[in-house]
């Protein structure tokens, strides 16, 4: 039966006696394989931070052009820095926003295979020091919120706790992007971005107070996912999708662009293993295990890899063909793991 709005879990459950936590494991594991979207409040994120981060990010996009454009992504091997409205594409079409890319900061690799470009330096605006220390913190705050739910997910399929830690102990691969989608719709709702998956393992999405525009697939109907004061949208990634053989569910969603006269602030957060990993396949209990749809069919009928680095560099070359012509022109007609 399809759904009017997302579920609301709250993970301070957890904290609650073994009784409590057995319940919220259960509710984890039952909406992310109906849904694979859900609302997560009770996270422990201090409004605070919410607040400082929130504003510094529209401080960014507040900046002069030229400020944005001196950190464009075509600067950067790495996909990282400052992307002009229209400059992304999803599955082909025009993604209708601006937004900066902010992954791990590491330096550049030289050598190994072709997913190991991705690792780099971040490019922070100049005239804006406090976007680095605000979003420093988050990343990590996140990214202990991140872990906790995915040891809980391991816990609630019948595997041991920590049996996804390997790929996230060395060298995470986490990607924020502080996106801005200024308005273009009028009668007919645009394009925001276009429907796709996530390719990685978790997103934790904050949107501003008071704003809509993401949509989420469900049994053929897309279901309205506003902003919720203080939560997070979470959704799973196509590589939770593959440890479960799709048990669990990474769920088409898309984003319809604002009403003209307005924009909207939208800041995911996705929590991604180290490039050269693989995430462990899980032997799941008989009576989940039976209920395991095996892999969804990609709109672009792109398998996904078993490598998260091949996954996640298609993606890359896919979305940003003017940074992938500029600096990976090898590669656009290489398979991405040579």
């Amino acid at each position: 039966m399809p759904l009017d709005a997302l579920p609301i879990l709250d993970i301070s459950e957890l904290d609650l006696g073994e009784e409590s936590a057995a319940a919220f494991r259960d509710k984890l594991r039952q909406v992310t394989h109906d849904v694979g979207f859900f609302y997560l409040v009770g996270h422990g994120i201090p409004q605070e931070l919410i607040d400082e981060v929130l504003e510094v990010s529209r401080r960014f996009f507040d900046l002069p052009e030229a400020e944005k454009l001196a950190i464009e992504n075509v600067h950067s091997p790495q996909f990282r820095g400052y992307t002009r409205t229209g400059e992304e594409l999803t599955n082909g079409s025009v993604d209708w926003r601006e937004q900066i890319d902010i992954g791990e900061e590491r330096e550049a690799v030289e050598g190994g295979s072709a997913f190991h470009r991705l690792e780099g330096p971040n490019l922070w605006p100049a005239a804006l020091p406090q976007l680095e220390t605000a979003i420093t913190e988050w990343r990590e705050r996140l990214s202990v919120l991140s872990l906790r739910l995915l040891r809980t997910w391991a816990v609630a399929l019948g595997a041991p706790a920590d049996v996804f830690d390997d790929a996230f102990a060395e060298h995470p691969f986490s990607l924020i992007k502080i996106v801005r989608y200024p308005g273009r719709s009028s009668e007919i709702p645009e394009q925001g971005v276009g429907a796709h998956r996530d390719g990685g393992v978790l997103t934790l999405l904050l949107v501003e107070p008071g704003k809509g525009g993401l949509q989420v697939e469900h049994e053929g109907a897309w279901i309205d996912a506003p902003s919720i004061p203080g939560a997070f949208v979470v959704n799973i990634g196509e590589m939770l999708e593959l440890a479960t053989d799709g048990y669990l569910k990474a769920t088409l969603h898309r984003v319809e662009s604002p009403a003209l006269g307005t924009d909207r602030i939208s800041i995911p957060f996705f929590f991604n293993p180290a490039l050269e990993s693989t995430v462990p396949r899980l032997e799941l209990p008989p009576e989940l295990k039976a209920e395991a749809r095996g892999l969804s069919a990609d709109p672009t009928n792109n398998p996904i890899l078993e490598t998260y680095g091949d996954n996640v560099l298609r993606y890359r070359l896919r979305a940003h063909p003017n940074v992938a012509a500029i600096h990976h022109a090898d590669l656009l007609s290489a398979p991405p793991s040579s």
